[in-house]
């Protein structure tokens, strides 16, 4: 997540790449996108500026999130 906007990555389990979207950081934008996730999706955020709404509306949506460094550590 940036400050204003952000880089959605939906992918498979396989690694396989199926949509990459940038949005406005907006918990409307995010819900729009996450609508095409599935049920329960798995998703990786990192912990950077401002992670902590997106953590919740994942949540709310029904995501198990999980927290990765932004230094990759």
């Amino acid at each position: 997540m940036h400050r204003r906007r952000s880089v959605l990555v939906r992918m498979t389990e396989a690694g396989e790449v199926l949509e990459t979207t940038r949005i406005s950081n907006d918990p409307e934008y995010l819900r729009q996108v996450m609508e095409r996730a599935g049920e329960r999706p798995e998703v990786v955020l990192e912990a950077c500026y401002g992670w902590y709404w997106v953590a919740d509306t994942l949540a709310e949506l029904g995501g198990s999130v999980h927290l990765a460094q932004p230094a990759g550590g």
